[in-house]
């Protein structure tokens, strides 16, 4: 059976987005570092520190040390998905992991649970992030060039409608509710943001092929997925243009990913934004990620990816000087907080969807897609890992976020360089 550009299988291919997606927007940047902050923050509106470390600087690094496991595991596991012809089985234990990781937010009760919340926010974040891996490897599987990049913005684009509705509802809930039971409502959604996942991801459980090549399976799996990740690094040393383009995306995706998670503690710690303005913050993020998905495909077919990248990256370097430069006395410095976030979500839509079809469209002819594309993973979290590490660095030594903004901006500047000579070719 021919799986490309098959609509059931794309459709269900889709779907992942639109069941995982509310872990990046519940969890991940609006609701739970909203009560994270005000779960460790006491009567007198001071931070209660975690093993001496400020709220803000523990929950950066809990995601440090997620993105460090997925750095680790995620080659291996992939190569002996691609070995053995069983990735479904894998995205299947990821997004188990992540969903009930959400649910179990619900416990979140006190500042003396701190310790669950980051430990849930590591295995949460490790779901959310290993499924992908797996989740990816399928866009060239089941998918023509053609159609790539149409079908990966298509991906996030659903990816954000679905998490945007989920958080209405989430809202709704809390909004409406007694202010004594705000906080059962507010972790209640934690619950649904599980149950979410875990339903609406059984669509792409249950429907994308789970290939085996007629593959022998080999007896010492370990060592024969260590040499399987060996030659697929030697075979991508041999593609130049994908080397390059893996080192841009590194710089950008760095900055990139470490601002959409620390932009709600940004806007309230240097801007002083209401819990409830952040959330509209966040939702504003995600509408205008919705058109930046779909522009930044319709620009690809006109110009190109290279030259749409560098649109991207260019915007999003001028969006880290606004951030720099912002004065928090300003009477007007939300709405210039609310024009940055907006200019953050077109951007970042556009750049997510672009970047994996990109790098899928560059991958040559192969059967192990889910041990390229644990590459492309690892230079992403790697520097999500790094990105996160400078932030909460430079938060203890300069005592804020601004120096942070100004560090993303020089990172989006050395990709915007390095992808000049990047050219969209498989050689």
């Amino acid at each position: 059976m021919n799986t490309k550009d098959n609509t059931k299988l794309t459709r269900a291919w889709i779907s992942y987005d639109w069941a995982n997606s509310v872990h990046s927007l519940v969890i991940a940047s609006a609701i739970f570092p909203v009560y994270y902050s005000a779960m460790t923050t006491n009567a007198d509106d001071e931070p209660i520190k975690f093993l001496g470390l400020l709220p803000e600087s523990a929950f950066n690094f809990s995601l440090a040390i997620a993105f460090f496991f997925v750095i680790i595991f995620s080659p291996v596991l992939s190569s002996i998905a691609d070995l053995i012809g069983n990735k479904i089985k894998f995205l299947r234990f990821f997004c188990y992991l992540g969903s009930i990781s959400c649910a179990g937010m619900f416990f979140f009760t006190s500042s003396d649970l701190t310790w669950l919340a980051l430990l849930l926010n590591i295995t949460g974040s490790i779901g959310f992030w290993g499924s992908l891996v797996f989740y990816n490897s399928y866009l060239p599987e089941i998918v023509s060039e053609e159609k790539m990049d149409k079908v990966s913005a298509q991906g996030y684009m659903f990816g954000y409608i679905g998490s945007v509705l989920l958080l209405t509802v989430c809202l709704a809930m809390i909004q409406f509710a007694p202010e004594d039971k705000q906080a059962l409502f507010t972790r209640i959604s934690f619950l649904l943001t599980g149950i979410w996942w875990f339903g609406f991801g059984q669509i792409a459980l249950n429907k994308l092929p789970n290939h085996k090549f007629d593959k022998i399976i080999p007896k010492d799996i370990i060592k024969s997925s260590f040499n399987n990740l060996k030659h697929t690094f030697r075979d991508l040393n041999q593609y130049k243009n994908i080397r390059v383009f893996l080192s841009g995306f590194f710089f950008y995706s760095l900055a990139m990913q470490t601002i959409f998670l620390m932009a709600a503690l940004f806007g309230s710690s240097e801007i002083g934004m209401e819990s409830s303005e952040l959330i509209m913050t966040i939702l504003l993020i995600q509408i205008e990620a919705v058109i930046g998905a779909w522009l930044f495909s319709y620009l690809s077919g006109k110009i190109g990816n290279k030259k749409t990248l560098l649109i991207g990256i260019f915007i999003w370097i001028i969006t880290c000087l606004i951030g720099y430069l912002i004065n928090k006395n300003d009477p007007n410095v939300k709405t210039q907080f609310y024009i940055m976030a907006a200019m953050v979500g077109l951007v970042m839509g556009g750049l997510q969807a672009l970047s994996r079809s990109t790098y899928a469209k560059l991958l040559p002819p192969t059967e192990d897609t889910t041990t390229y594309f644990s590459f492309y993973d690892v230079f992403e979290k790697f520097a999500l890992f790094l990105g996160l590490i400078i932030y909460g660095v430079l938060i203890e030594y300069s005592g804020g976020m601004k120096a942070s903004a100004l560090a993303m901006g020089v990172s989006f500047a050395i990709s915007f360089v390095i992808l000049l000579f990047y050219k969209m070719e498989k050689k």
